[in-house]
């Protein structure tokens, strides 16, 4: 046997009702535990923790020499080197010139597929 549901519309209608009032009265409830989550946390805690505590001077610093100052760089790019291929061409490799990368895996083959 089947089982068959055997509401009426108006039965249907009534669930329906009941159910969009039970959605709505937990995303209510939801809402009302955030709000007096947040508002218990600005009154206990003013101010938030820092994820890194704040920097504080090493103890005996001011004896220690200062770092060195980092070098200076102009930040451009040097134009008189041109980029050269990874792999060079077949002139070039017969010249003695290496390849930058390693060659590449050769593929995997599978014997040829019988037809039945």
């Amino acid at each position: 046997m089947i089982a068959v549901n055997e509401m009426s519309a108006d039965d249907r209608k009534r669930a329906y009702t009941r159910d969009m009032l039970f959605a709505g009265a937990m995303v209510a409830v939801g809402l009302a535990m955030f709000g007096l989550s947040v508002i218990q946390l600005r009154a206990q805690h003013p101010q938030m923790a820092q994820a890194t505590p704040p920097l504080r001077s090493t103890p005996g610093a001011d004896s220690k020499p200062s770092p060195a100052a980092e070098p200076a760089t102009s930040g451009t790019r040097p134009s008189d080197v041109p980029p050269e291929p990874a792999r060079p061409g077949a002139d070039a490799q017969k010249a003695g010139a290496e390849p930058a990368l390693p060659p590449a895996p050769a593929e995997k083959m599978a014997p040829p597929i019988k037809d039945k």
